[in-house]
């Protein structure tokens, strides 16, 4: 149930089914969720192929292709996620960032620069005097 409102808050449009959320919530969200289980334990359960959309990039004329699963993916991929995330997060070292909630290369570019700096102060500091006076070393 929980990956169901998260994927709903998602919002997103339909795939190659056709399949939307007001579709499904007619029909009946509770049955549609106790069928779920069944057809994943199905012997020819296998992803639906993806609608493919290409998104505009900011260069004009430029595009970015974008894959938009079934929802009836969606639900079991962000239940994994939910489950597993913790899992592997807790195992992570925080200077790493590859594929992680509310981090980005930005971030790991961001504290490798910092390192960077924070190595050269020590070095200049402790070979160059006059330096020392303008950079605190960091502690």
């Amino acid at each position: 149930m929980e990956a169901w409102v998260e994927v709903r808050r998602n919002g997103g449009s339909a795939a190659v089914d056709v399949e939307t959320f007001s579709k499904i919530e007619g029909v009946g969200r509770e049955r549609w969720l106790r069928e779920l289980p069944r057809v994943l334990k199905g012997v020819t359960c296998a992803p639906k192929p993806m609608r493919r959309v290409l998104i505009p990039k900011k260069q004009p004329g430029k595009f970015r292709p974008l894959g938009i699963p079934c929802i009836g993916d969606r639900v079991p991929q962000t239940s994994a996620m939910l489950v597993l995330e913790p899992i592997v997060e807790a195992d992570l070292k925080p200077e790493q960032n590859a594929c992680r909630p509310e981090r980005s290369e930005k971030d790991a570019t961001g504290r490798h620069r910092a390192s960077e700096q924070g190595v050269w102060a020590r070095w200049s500091t402790a070979t160059c005097p006059s330096i020392s006076a303008r950079y605190r070393m960091p502690s």
